[in-house]
């Protein structure tokens, strides 16, 4: 009888190749650590795949992958006993080819994974059939399959036309157009209310649907938000409009994008203290009304920053006006000035109409969201881009610095959702868990991808590869489709509760299709060169300021991208400026469909 017991899990450990002697593997980990990883007679491997593509099998291969150098993950049992830990190799997935490169590096690759994530929320949602919204539903089971609840909320709904819209953008699928187009005008017919009176226009929550039986929902039914009008759900209604009219220029929708504009500035604004209030009484429309209770004169996160990434930065891309570009400004200026922590690697997110940290506020307390503040930090490098403010830079460098030691997992990979401000006994708690959920991942990836591509580094270049190597080999879901909502700290689908589902409240399309486009336009355009296609469909009377055609397809390292060509409905086209990245539309009463090549390297003729 052994003298002591031994403790027995599963875990993965992320790591580089240091060496391999026999079946001992010794990797060393994101933070620096070294751990052997034993190998076994039945220990298999695989090479990391896109949605859509086959099991990709390596375990007869493993001396052409377990190279010094490589990126390997290694899953099994762990034993701890008197003798030590043994960690067992059992499954091993590699995200390098056999050349050593990257599969996400691939040209295409988040193009063929934003088209089969389109695939699969067009047929969940729609089925083969022609597209009527009256069918969309919320919420999705993990495979596609609809649950009885009948609530359309407005916002998801809004996400999947965004993610539908951004999916034409790169693909030019015509498929996925009518989905926008249609869940735009849905949008529009179903959940708009246009207040003539105060000349404003906003969203409701939602529509309760049975048969041909419509229900509006006014307020938010959403626990957080319950019985208010939350600044972020009239954010995100806007997210897939905007990016509808930056395809079609459609006149209407841009005036319901103006009146929503004016919704916040005339009920959300502080016009004495800068900002926008979180919620507003869906009676009187004030944010300091008793019956918001916690709600009441809050600022936060998601009435200042979310603006940007939602529908703000890509208004300006498609008009260039300077009105957006000082609401930008605005938020941004904030964000630098008011949110930083000097105690702790993370910002303050919720705050009193003082500008007074708030960390009694419900379930955040003195709580950070990882995610929040990696958003930021690829927001405010964007907007450095277009005003290279110190404060801007000097904050996003910072956060990307200090946030890894207490967000990132080093051993295994991947980013935790939430964490203590405070550190006790020198590390940053978990709140609940250590699970790891898909959007949080999206925005390390798109922090040091964007940083990498406007700031250079090859820390930053480094980090984005090893948050998308952990992405790509854990979240896409290869039996189902689309994406999981949360995985465990070693990788393994969390599929409990609400995070079984591929639509909910918190989940659509949004975040997924946004990854894909970005990582498309900095890692294909701006890291390897690889020419960009866009396709657009301006309508007769398209209301784009000037008659121009705005291509630019992000707020890039300026002088670094151009138009290569242009085809309006598959003819060359000339009328265009290729280094201000702007297409002058044909004087013609039809719509056109006008695809554009951007390239960084000699322009072609």
């Amino acid at each position: 009888m052994p003298s002591e017991l031994s403790a027995t899990h599963s875990d993965l450990v992320a790591g580089y190749v240091v060496e391999r002697t026999g079946n001992r593997l010794l990797l060393r980990t994101q933070d620096g650590r070294h751990v052997t990883v034993r190998l076994t007679e039945v220990t298999y491997a695989q090479v990391a795949r896109n949605l859509g593509e086959p099991y990709a099998d390596a375990t007869g291969r493993l001396d052409e992958f377990l190279l010094p150098g490589r990126f390997v993950f290694a899953y099994g049992p762990v034993r701890t006993g008197a003798d030590g830990v043994d960690f067992q190799g059992t499954q091993l997935t590699f995200v390098q080819d056999k050349a050593g490169e990257y599969v996400f590096d691939r040209a295409g690759w988040w193009v063929d994974q934003l088209r089969e994530l389109g695939g699969f929320y067009r047929r969940a949602q729609f089925g083969a059939a022609e597209i009527d919204f009256r069918e969309y539903r919320t919420e999705l089971r993990l495979g596609g399959a609809k649950t009885q609840r009948h609530v359309q909320e407005t916002d998801t709904l809004s996400r999947l036309v965004y993610g539908m819209a951004t999916a034409y953008m790169l693909t030019g699928e015509e498929d996925f157009l009518d989905v926008a187009t249609r869940g735009t005008d849905y949008l529009r017919a179903h959940m708009r209310f246009v207040d003539a009176d105060a000349d404003v226009t906003y969203w409701y929550h939602g529509i309760d649907v049975e048969g041909d039986r419509e229900r509006k929902l006014f307020a938010s039914e959403f626990d957080d938000d319950y019985r208010s009008i939350p600044a972020y759900e009239q954010i995100y209604a806007l997210a897939g409009s905007v990016q509808t009219y930056r395809l079609t220029g459609d006149p209407a929708v841009r005036r319901d994008i103006e009146g929503t504009i004016r919704l916040f500035d005339r009920y959300f604004a502080d016009p004495a203290l800068g900002g926008y209030y979180s919620h507003i009484d869906p009676v009187t429309f004030s944010p300091h009304h008793d019956a918001l209770g916690h709600n009441r004169s809050r600022k936060n996160w998601n009435s200042i920053g979310d603006h940007a990434p939602a529908y703000l930065f890509n208004l300006y891309l498609a008009t260039g006006q300077e009105r957006y570009l000082k609401m930008l400004e605005h938020t941004f200026d904030l964000i630098a000035t008011r949110f930083p922590d000097p105690e702790t690697p993370f910002v303050q997110e919720r705050f009193h109409a003082d500008w007074t940290p708030d960390r009694d506020w419900g379930w955040q307390r003195d709580r950070a969201v990882v995610g929040h503040n990696m958003k930021i930090v690829w927001n405010l490098t964007r907007m450095g881009a277009l005003l290279p403010k110190p404060e801007y830079a000097e904050l996003a460098e910072r956060l990307a610095r200090t946030i890894p030691e207490a967000g990132r997992d080093g051993q295994r990979g991947g980013w935790f959702d939430m964490v203590e401000r405070a550190p006790d006994q020198g590390s940053h708690g978990f709140v609940w868990n250590d699970r790891k959920a898909w959007w949080q991942q999206e925005q390390a990836i798109l922090a040091y991808l964007i940083l990498a591509a406007h700031r250079g580094g090859e820390e930053h270049a480094r980090t984005a590869r090893e948050a998308q190597a952990f992405y790509n080999a854990f979240f896409l879901d290869h039996d189902e489709g689309a994406v999981y909502f949360n995985v465990l700290a070693e990788g393994v689908p969390y599929l409990l509760g609400t995070e079984r589902l591929k639509g909910s409240h918190s989940m659509s399309m949004y975040h997924t299709s946004e990854l894909c486009y970005l990582a498309t336009v900095y890692g294909d355009l701006l890291a390897r060169g690889e020419p960009l296609d866009l396709w657009f469909r301006p309508q007769a009377g398209a209301d784009f300021p000037d008659g121009l055609l705005r291509v630019a397809p992000d707020v890039l390292p300026r002088g670094r991208v151009h138009v290569e060509r242009v085809l309006v409905d598959d003819e060359p086209y000339t009328d265009f400026d290729a280094d201000a990245l702007e297409v002058r539309l044909p004087d013609s009463a039809e719509q056109h469909t006008v695809r554009v090549r951007l390239g960084t390297g000699g322009r072609r003729p």
